[in-house]
């Protein structure tokens, strides 16, 4: 297989037959899209949390200003939130949750499962299953053995460099972009048929198709099941709750790039994870220095890393798609405060925040924000930082 470009409907030669039944989901599931985001997500499969998960403790001595406690909390509410929660230094200052939603209602993840599976490769190098970040993607899908994408290696997975086919416009359900994610059988059609459109390394493109890849690896890595490594490997070591995975089909595989439904608490733990350097109470659970490759950008992309968007270089509107692909671009209306921000970012603005320099992270769940006035990306951070008077230089930023 070399380069494959598709054409308009998606299709080419080598797509592989589906059955009746298969068919079957796959249509249900495509009518099932609303703007190109599912609604609902099953079958799934548990991966059990620590038993009795419950949040950090609540600061006896709050830092932050009431007044920005405040500010930010009704921008929350005013964008369409489920969670809210403003921890700093080991303690959450502020914690609040909006119409039905509690702190144990499960939310759904959306793109937040991408940076949980790059810290679910990060672990899985710390074990010894992977070699490192430069191990070829092909030592655990064989099937892509001499041909290019024999190139592929497990960063280029993480950093969307992998030179597969970006995500777009998938009109009809028998488009390759949605038998790659809502298809029965979408391991087959990743392995077998998506097609590779850049040279590995060499263009960033975002794409759901790299993270869906990590969970094919990690299973055939760890010889586990995904939900039986994320269970084991990460969500009890670092006390976070429940997480139900969605599977392909019943028994199948799992989709480690979107729709995981589990409490907030699960993505502020895994926030505090990634500040700490992969560190949980002591223990190592990621290789020393995988935080900072998460944290480093690419020559293809200033603004992303593994996993994790980049507070630095500013950019007052920023997309996820390559710098030279139209799209949407979300508004930033200032730099943020700390140059050392970085962010989870997924569909509909699920995002947390993290700041090292200040032990600080926000975390904002919901629904899409409003149209009018638009979501601004740099409103929470900043209006949280603005209320830690403790560190401020004289400009109001922090260093």
């Amino acid at each position: 297989m070399g380069l494959t470009l598709l054409n308009a409907s998606g299709a080419w030669a080598g797509q592989t037959s589906m059955s009746d039944a298969d068919r079957a989901v796959l249509e249900a599931r495509f009518a099932q899209l609303k703007g190109g985001i599912m609604t609902t997500y099953d079958p799934a499969e548990r991966a059990a949390g620590e038993a009795g998960s419950k949040p950090p403790p609540r600061a006896k001595a709050p830092k932050i200003a009431a007044s920005a406690l405040d500010a930010a909390e009704a921008y929350a509410r005013a964008n369409r939130s489920t969670a809210f929660i403003v921890w700093r230094d080991g303690a959450i200052e502020r914690e609040t949750y909006f119409g039905a939603t509690k702190a144990d209602t499960p939310l759904v993840s959306k793109s937040l499962s991408k940076p949980l599976g790059v810290a679910l490769v990060g672990r899985a190098i710390q074990l010894g299953y992977i070699k490192s970040l430069d191990q070829p993607v092909a030592d655990f899908i064989p099937e892509w053995k001499g041909d290019e994408r024999s190139k592929i290696l497990i960063r280029h997975l993480l950093d969307m460099r992998s030179g597969l086919m970006p995500q777009g416009a998938a009109p009809t359900a028998d488009h390759i972009l949605n038998r790659a994610y809502l298809g029965p059988r979408h391991e087959e059609v990743l392995i077998n048929e998506y097609p590779l459109v850049a040279k590995p390394g060499e263009r960033f493109d975002y794409s759901n198709a790299n993270a869906e890849l990590v969970a094919i690896v990690l299973e055939r890595a760890t010889q586990q099941r995904f939900s039986t490594f994320l269970s084991q490997q990460l969500l009890q070591p670092i006390g976070a709750p429940d997480v139900d995975v969605w599977l392909n089909r019943p028994g199948g595989v799992a989709h480690a790039g979107c729709c995981m439904t589990t409490p907030a608490q699960t993505w502020l733990r895994l926030a505090i994870l990634i500040m700490d350097d992969g560190v949980w109470n002591g223990k190592r659970l990621l290789p020393k220095g995988f935080v900072a490759e998460m944290r480093t950008a690419t020559p293809q992309n200033p603004h992303v890393g593994m996993g994790l968007y980049l507070g630095e270089p500013y950019a007052q509107r920023r997309g996820f798609g390559a710098l030279d692909v139209p799209g949407p671009r979300v508004l930033h209306s200032e730099p943020y405060l700390a140059k050392d921000l970085v962010l989870f970012d997924g569909n509909s603005d699920q995002v947390i925040y993290i700041v090292p320099s200040r032990r600080l992270i926000v975390l904002r769940l919901g629904e899409t924000p409003p149209a009018s006035p638009e979501w601004d990306n740099a409103f929470l951070p900043n209006a949280i930082l603005r209320g830690l008077a403790a560190g401020a230089s004289s400009s109001g930023a922090f260093k």
